[in-house]
């Protein structure tokens, strides 16, 4: 369990915490020659239970309130303390209403120096604590009378946070990526760089590769230390040290973060629910600068308000904040908002989307957007944006902001009853969608064959808008070629057809083919240009020219240049020689006069196959030589490798066409 004091300055805050634990937390020397904190103190306490207390000591100086909130991030539990003699003071209640926004709920009230009054004071001061904890989250915690001069209630507030630490449930670990968030960097002699924090998520071992985030630092944990102890694994709920290499001092510093690059995704704005303290006199106004305190970064920024308008005292309102600089944030993060010159709370809140889309939207859909993504935890809130979002929901987004694990978020899916389509962007649907549009894209091609069966097929972009308009067309195209791999669609390009159908299946087209597929055949690699057909088959330019057009619709010839195609066949075969090329060479690669070689052809015309290759992603340029891709048969079919005469063999050059 980690606990953070809290109180004013001169309250005992640092006594207390060495009288419970044996360690005094003042390490820097103007903290000891002044007798005050100044940046935040840590000491351990073990438990017989096995269980260990690790207490952050705060400065309570106003000025240091920055540190204070740096320390008082992703802990568990707060020990309030208010001194008997001086009663509730004004760093008091602006550290509870920190505690608050940052939604603490389970703590200690301690009124210390009780030795100092009489037991009336303290009486008194008990009970105006008492009445100041009513309506915050900690208003059930007990208020403790102690004296760590004298021993007065020690023991019993030891009991109580013995009490406390063992009914305290450990934070999961499982199914998130690891983040820790910097409160202090140095370098240690023979070691290098070292950086403490809290784990808020996942767990770390020596050896694990994470980044510095928000500057994207590439790091890998050389080992772990917890309690000043060599450690295999830190985890959530925990403090510790981590030994890095590949960061120093210049790279890493407090506020930044330690984490998975999975979730490494700087932002300078995030949309919000923003609550201004009830005891401001002025409403929270549109475009206000302020400093923003974020686990333990403090970032300038300035508030945007809907609509240009304000957020009352004692209010909660949506508003998004605009940093000046790049902080890590994810979904539910909370937040400290402080005046511009850093002097006064104002208020805070929790993160509802960390990661804000450019781009013009409706109010109304905007709104409900963050309607949904305010609803709860990840399961509640993927239910609410499919119900929000017919388009699907982005799931990178999804994950990245609710820092998912894969198999978390797959069994979240599951638990859904969705899918997850798409290659460039991963859009979640319904299952059940899918499957409605698996039944409705064949009939719809169908009936379009019907009613138009000159027509080669029917383009993706049209069958979307009309069966499914809000859903993005990667998504669309994802659950066609679904239908084509099971052989239930074919698709040519961006033409859906059904198998078998052929559009120029009319006696004279099929007269046409009759002639120009042996023509085809015996060009081979060399197919002839259209003019040079035309004139061979003894065929009108025009007419030849719009059946190859509506004929390579079909995937049966494909087109290489405006004038020249070439049967699907032979296409397969000319990659296949490719693909021997590059299988003989211990490199892997081959050159287009190596290719020329081979297939037969002159140079340019080499180059034109090898970039019409290059466009269906079976080859890549590398210098000035190429290397396969992938597999030419699962594009194209299964072939042979041009077999060339003996002659051409003898004389690759001997035919120039282009």
């Amino acid at each position: 369990m980690i606990v953070a004091t809290a109180g004013h300055i001169d309250h005992g805050k640092t006594l207390l915490v060495r009288t419970l634990t044996g360690v005094d937390t003042d390490r820097l020397p103007e903290e000891k020659a002044r007798g005050i904190s100044i940046d935040l103190g840590f000491a351990y306490w073990p438990l017989p239970s096995g269980n260990v207390v690790g207490f952050v000591d705060v400065p309570g100086h106003e000025r240091f309130i920055r540190n204070m909130l740096a320390g008082v991030c992703g802990i568990d539990f707060a020990l309030l303390v208010v001194a008997a003699d001086d009663g509730v003071m004004p760093q008091t209640v602006e550290h509870l209403n920190i505690l608050d926004l940052l939604d603490i709920r389970h703590g200690i009230a301690a009124v210390t120096k009780v030795d100092r009054v009489a037991p009336e004071r303290v009486a008194q001061v008990a009970a105006d604590v008492k009445a100041l904890l009513a309506g915050t989250r900690l208003d059930r915690a007990p208020v403790m009378a102690v004296s760590a001069v004298s021993g007065t209630g020690v023991e019993d507030l030891r009991r109580a946070l013995v009490a406390a630490a063992d009914a305290q449930s450990a934070r999961s670990a499982e199914g998130q990526h690891f983040r820790l968030a910097i409160d202090r960097a140095f370098i240690v002699a023979g070691s290098g760089t070292v950086v403490t924090g809290t784990v808020f998520n996942g767990t770390a071992a020596p050896g694990d590769r994470f980044v510095i985030s928000p500057r994207g630092t590439p790091v890998r944990v050389r080992s772990i230390q917890i309690r000043g102890a060599a450690a295999e694994r830190a985890q959530a709920g925990q403090r510790c040290a981590l030994n890095l290499t590949g960061a120093d001092l210049e790279t890493v510093a407090r506020g930044d973060w330690v984490l998975h690059e999975a979730i490494h995704s700087p932002t300078q704005r995030f949309d919000a629910r923003v609550t201004v303290l009830a005891a401001e006199t002025h409403p929270l106004e549109h475009w206000t600068p302020l400093h923003v305190h974020l686990a333990t970064a403090d970032v300038t920024a300035r508030i945007a308000i809907p609509g240009g308008g304000t957020i009352a005292p004692g209010t909660t309102g949506l508003a998004q904040l605009v940093l000046d600089k790049s902080v890590g944030a994810l979904h539910g993060d909370r937040f400290i908002l402080r005046d511009q010159s850093a002097r006064r709370t104002l208020g805070g809140g929790v993160i509802i989307d960390p990661f804000v889309r450019a781009g013009r939207r409706s109010a109304a859909a905007r709104n409900a957007e963050l309607a949904a993504l305010d609803a709860g935890p990840a399961e509640t809130v993927l239910a609410e944006l499919l119900k929000s979002q017919p388009q699907g929901v982005d799931l990178a987004r999804f994950e990245r902001a609710f820092n998912l694990k894969p198999e978390r978020a797959a069994q979240i899916y599951a638990d859904a009853g969705i899918v997850a389509l798409g290659k460039e962007a991963r859009i979640g649907v319904p299952t059940k969608l899918r499957d409605e549009l698996r039944a409705r894209i064949p009939a719809r091609v169908r009936e379009f064959h019907r009613t138009q069966p000159q027509a080669v097929g029917m383009e993706l972009s049209a069958l979307r808008a009309e069966l499914a308009p809000k859903l993005p067309l990667e998504v669309f195209q994802a659950i066609a070629r679904g239908l084509a791999d099971e052989r239930q669609l074919q698709i040519n390009g961006t033409v859906a057809r059904l198998p078998g159908h052929d559009a120029t299946a009319n006696p004279e087209d099929e007269r046409m083919w009759q002639a120009l597929q042996p023509a085809l055949q015996a060009g081979g690699a060399n197919a002839p240009p259209i003019p040079e057909l035309a004139l061979k088959l003894k065929l009108k330019e025009t007419a030849l020219k719009d059946f190859l057009h509506r004929k390579s619709r079909t995937g049966e010839i494909m087109r290489l240049k405006p004038d020249r195609f070439y049967l699907r066949s032979t296409v397969a075969s000319l990659a296949a020689t490719a693909q021997a090329l590059a299988q003989k060479s211990a490199g892997g690669t081959f050159t287009a006069a190596q290719y020329r070689d081979a297939t037969g052809v002159g140079r340019g015309l080499a180059i034109e196959i090898l970039e019409f290759l290059d466009t269906l992603a079976i080859t890549q340029r590398v210098g000035d030589a190429r290397k396969m891709r992938k597999d030419y048969a699962a594009v194209l079919g299964p072939a042979e490798p041009l077999k060339l005469p003996a002659k051409s063999q003898s004389n690759p050059t001997a035919d120039k066409r282009r």
